[in-house]
């Protein structure tokens, strides 16, 4: 039978989680369905346990590979390379599918075969469930999205580039060079998801949480890479957005979204002994400058237009006065305290969850 679903786990080290995602998306492995989970070179029992998994589920179309550790980004685009179905669904090994995501998927493939599934999703507080939340994207419910910049627009406003959240066609990830992941890097999603998202004429927003995203316990290390690879990481995006000359919108909704990153990486470089700190914000300033379509000044009148999309006016007013701030060498006052919740959660996430192999000791 033909393959409808790849559901594709890249897995490094995540012998406590990893049974519980398998049996997740196990418990929902239809005829048209595939499970591919490639481990990246695990130094603990996460490999022997994804094949205990397979041998209790003989009759399930589920597949193990595995690499020497070349990092998360290696590991999906060897998913990629082996995937054979329509649609891949990408799942972190520490991660849960939630009961009912496979046939939601199958329903909305089958009805309107989208190029990508928008997915809501939890953010997981297993040892806290009362902080536990859903997380809705922005997108219109019930219909077909078939305005390709109303989905980049919306993208950008909600700035949720998670891979696992948008599960696209195979063909569309066919449309970028290989290696489609950019290797060796952090936030390798960010720089993914809206080049991906370039290419998609049609989306189907999915209007309930499909994943629980496991919250770590706040991990403090913070390096200059760390640092240096969020500021980098949308620019990357922004070359391909150019070359593919998206409209107008698109470009200003990007910059703001670019301004959010800026004082991520920004805010976080002060957690950095003082003078790695000043050194990295030295670096990531044209970094951010060079990524944008505009320009600084015109964040400002950018942000303010009444035909941008935007889920916190204020917000945005108080980023751009931020990111005014640190080009020009000052300390915004409360810096280090304040941010989206959303960039709170990459700093804590990120590191400890997704790349812990690429992750510097401690100071």
């Amino acid at each position: 039978m033909k393959v409808s679903i790849s559901v594709v786990v890249p897995a490094y080290n995540v012998q406590r989680f990893i049974e519980q995602c398998l049996r997740s998306i196990l418990g929902q492995l239809g005829a048209a369905h595939e499970l591919i989970v490639i481990d990246d070179g695990s130094s603990d029992n996460t490999l022997a346990l994804v094949f205990k998994a397979q041998e209790a589920w003989p009759g399930a179309n589920f597949h193990v590979f595995s690499q020497p550790n070349e990092g998360i980004p290696s590991a999906r685009n060897h998913c990629l390379r082996v995937a054979q179905g329509d649609y891949i669904a990408f799942i972190d090994g520490d991660d849960v599918l939630l009961p009912g995501s496979l046939a939601a998927m199958d329903q909305a493939i089958a009805e309107h075969r989208p190029d990508v599934i928008a997915c809501d999703f939890r953010m997981w507080h297993p040892d806290e469930p009362a902080k536990s939340r859903s997380v809705r994207l922005g997108y219109p419910v019930g219909r077909l999205l078939r305005d390709p910049e109303a989905i980049l627009n919306t993208f950008f406003a909600d700035r949720q580039m998670y891979i696992w959240s948008n599960v696209f066609r195979r063909d569309v990830y066919a449309q970028l060079p290989a290696p489609v992941f950019p290797p060796e890097r952090l936030f390798e999603d960010v720089a993914t998801v809206p080049r991906l998202l370039g290419h998609c004429a049609s989306l189907l927003h999915l209007a309930h949480p499909v994943i629980d995203y496991r919250q770590h316990a706040a991990e403090n290390a913070v390096s200059e890479r760390w640092c240096l690879d969020f500021a980098a990481a949308l620019p990357l995006a922004r070359r391909h957005l150019q070359a593919r000359g998206v409209a107008d919108s698109v470009r200003r909704h990007f910059d703001i979204a670019a301004a959010y990153f800026f004082v991520g990486a920004v805010k976080n470089s002060y957690r950095l002994p003082r003078a790695d700190g000043k050194r990295v914000r030295t670096l990531i300033k044209p970094l951010f400058v060079g990524g944008l379509f505009g320009n600084c000044d015109t964040l400002v009148a950018t942000a303010g237009r009444a035909d941008m999309v935007s889920n916190d006016r204020t917000l945005d007013a108080v980023i751009i006065r931020q990111v005014e701030s640190a080009l020009a060498g000052g300390v915004v006052v409360n810096f280090k305290r304040t941010a989206s919740r959303k960039l709170k959660l990459w700093r804590r996430l990120r590191m400890a969850k997704k790349h812990g192999h690429f992750a510097p000791a401690p100071d």
